[in-house]
């Protein structure tokens, strides 16, 4: 739990000490600026940015049963990142996966990439598709979704 969480916490705290020079210096404006990039940096590498995951084993029993795609992933991944901005509100009907969470997901994952943790893993219909464009994802959901 604490590993995810881990760069998050030290983005604030870094935002904190590098927005301490200017708030002393008396530059208000420029510590609030610095501290607000560090807090939205912070955020979208949390696990809160992501829909909630699921376990593996289920994720993959649900898409059986959906037909959804499942997303494996891992907070602080800029191509995850990357895939949850450009799916938008699509994001909500995956089913996702935290590897660092999951140790199933985790195994799954480097079974599909030679033993290399690569995220983001997509698995449609039972295929993995590592760091698959976003719009092609978007066209795997179910139409009825």
């Amino acid at each position: 739990m604490m590993r995810a969480w881990f760069l998050p916490i030290v983005l604030v705290l870094s935002g904190s000490a590098v927005a301490t020079g200017p708030a002393f210096g008396g530059d208000a404006g420029a510590a609030t600026a610095i501290l607000l990039v560090f807090l939205v940096l912070a955020g979208v590498n949390s696990p809160l940015f992501f829909p909630r995951s699921t376990a593996a084993p289920e994720a993959r029993r649900r898409s059986a049963v959906d037909g959804r795609p499942v997303v494996f992933w891992r907070p602080g991944c800029k191509y995850c990142i990357r895939l949850r901005i450009r799916l938008g509100r699509s994001a909500r009907q995956l089913h996702w996966v935290n590897i660092w969470r999951d140790p199933a997901g985790a195994a799954a994952v480097r079974a599909a990439n030679d033993g290399n943790e690569t995220v983001p893993t997509v698995v449609v219909a039972g295929r993995p598709h590592t760091n698959p464009d976003p719009a092609w994802v978007r066209d795997q959901l179910p139409r009825s979704a």
